[in-house]
């Protein structure tokens, strides 16, 4: 919600970005980010000069983050298809502990790591990899709170949903998924969806994982 669809793993900064050659409304001439709230309320950061490269609308990132309300404060975050890292960027501004933020591009990262020296956070790692070939074959301590918000029609989103179960989230992990309209890919049994919004062609849902639940579906399955 906080891009380049074209390319296979695209700088991303949300939902709003375009996805078929127009540009989003997002109330202010592109080329900037500016944190909405927390402690770098109002900072505008750069944003680098690539074709569908937008920080997510204001709109959808207020959204989110007052949905998550106080769920923020000392949180692991892990921001997949980082792009601009807006979404990365405004956790961290509203009290997370540390963020890790996945961008294939070289550029784009290296415009992610000028921002947080911009705003003195040291508490935030950039890595330059591929987010879906990431989850396959690396592994971390889990993480509270997740952005996922792939290249669309790639089919990535579902196989990174899946991947995530394995050692990526915390036991009440919040997971905020963005896809295409029209699409609702399957996500594991630990997910209940809490709330979703609509913005443009995109879709953002946002999830939170509960052992509980995979649990009692184990205790309901008939015995063979």
């Amino acid at each position: 919600m906080s891009r380049q669809r074209p390319s296979r793993n695209r700088p991303r900064g949300g939902a709003g970005k375009p996805r078929s050659g127009k540009s989003p409304s997002s109330g202010r001439p592109p080329g900037k980010l500016r944190i909405i709230g927390g402690e770098h309320r109002r900072r505008q950061l750069p944003v680098l000069d690539k074709p569908g490269l937008r920080p997510t609308p204001d709109r959808v990132r207020e959204t989110l983050f007052n949905w998550l309300g106080g769920e923020l404060y000392r949180v692991r975050v892990l921001d997949l298809f980082a792009g601009t890292g807006a979404l990365g960027l405004e956790a961290l501004s509203r009290g997370a502990s540390e963020a890790l933020f996945v961008e294939r591009d070289a550029q784009v990262a290296q415009a992610i790591s000028d921002n947080l020296a911009t705003l003195a956070i040291d508490r935030a790692q950039v890595r330059r990899a591929d987010a879906a070939a990431l989850l396959k074959d690396d592994t971390a301590s889990p993480f509270d709170l997740v952005f996922l918000d792939p290249p669309f029609r790639q089919g990535l989103a579902e196989p990174c949903c899946q991947a995530l179960e394995a050692g990526w989230l915390a036991d009440e992990a919040w997971i905020y998924v963005e896809v295409e309209s029209g699409l609702t890919p399957a996500v594991p049994p630990t997910w209940q969806l809490h709330r979703e919004v609509r913005a443009g062609d995109s879709m953002g849902r946002l999830y939170r994982r509960s052992e509980s639940d995979a649990d009692s579906l184990k205790d309901a399955a008939p015995e063979s």
